[in-house]
């Protein structure tokens, strides 16, 4: 069954078959993502920071880079398997668990900063925040962000949609509007908001990238048969070659929302 049910009219999907692709082609955050939050007082040296959902383990493993003590967690255990791999070939100490958000294997108040990018809407969000609220330090944050293309504003990712939509009408994350709320509703009752941003910055791709990047994502490689999977990809190709040029950029829009719990405000 699928994480959410509510998602693609409840088509199953599997972030583990997407691995390969999603470890080489998923595109990390650009590192004016990370210096914005580095000045917000996230992703310093020697804390404490659990990625949750952390797929191939991009923020994790960043985090580390800057020198955090940076731990990962997912429920798909072929991109733990993944994370392991990438963080093994660059020498970076990151510990991955395959573990959900919502019942984590950490001891309480273990960590200074907890993460979530591209992932809450996977979540049960009531029993997340209990769990976040339990493994944060006092004073810790909760950061949830955001990373996607702008399909009304970039031709090429509308193109690309629409041709994830001819080979999986369920698949509900076309057309995104762009809309980053001030204040994710689901935090109103249990955190403060004590620091926010959003920005659109044009990211490179090939070809080849921005192909692995579709066949990495929930409406391609996690949830059609291989077959097809392929039968998209040759498509996707020709698509390209008609609106593209090798090398090209994709207008994205990045965010982040930095919550500190409210029995912890002092």
């Amino acid at each position: 069954m699928p994480e959410n049910p509510v998602l693609d009219q409840g088509r199953a999907y599997d972030w583990g078959r997407t691995a390969v692709d999603y470890a080489r082609y998923r595109t990390d955050p650009p590192p004016s993502f990370f210096r914005r939050l580095a000045a917000l007082g996230v992703g310093l040296p020697g804390q404490s920071i659990l990625d949750l959902g952390t797929g191939t383990g991009a923020l994790a493993r960043q985090f580390a880079r800057q020198g955090a003590q940076a731990t990962g967690t997912d429920i798909a255990a072929g991109q733990i398997a993944a994370a392991r791999a990438l963080a093994t070939q660059e020498g970076l100490n990151v510990h991955f668990d395959v573990a959900s958000a919502e019942d984590s294997p950490f001891a309480l108040r273990s960590f200074d900063a907890v993460t979530a990018m591209q992932c809450w809407m996977y979540f049960d969000a009531a029993r997340t925040v209990e769990e976040v609220r339990r493994v944060l330090k006092p004073d810790g944050a909760l950061v949830v962000s955001n990373f996607s293309w702008l399909p009304r504003r970039d031709g090429v990712a509308r193109a690309s949609e629409q041709l994830v939509r001819k080979f999986n009408p369920t698949w509900s994350g076309a057309d995104w509007n762009g809309h980053i709320p001030p204040f994710p509703d689901w935090a109103k009752d249990a955190f403060l908001l004590t620091g926010m941003f959003w920005y659109d910055e044009a990211i490179p791709f090939t070809h080849e990238g921005w192909r692995g990047r579709f066949r990495a994502c929930r409406g391609v490689g996690a949830s059609l048969p291989p077959a097809e999977v392929e039968t998209f990809d040759q498509e996707h190709a020709a698509l390209l070659a008609r609106l593209a040029p090798e090398r090209f950029a994709v207008l994205h829009r990045l965010s982040a929302h930095i919550l500190l719990p409210r029995a912890a405000k002092r």
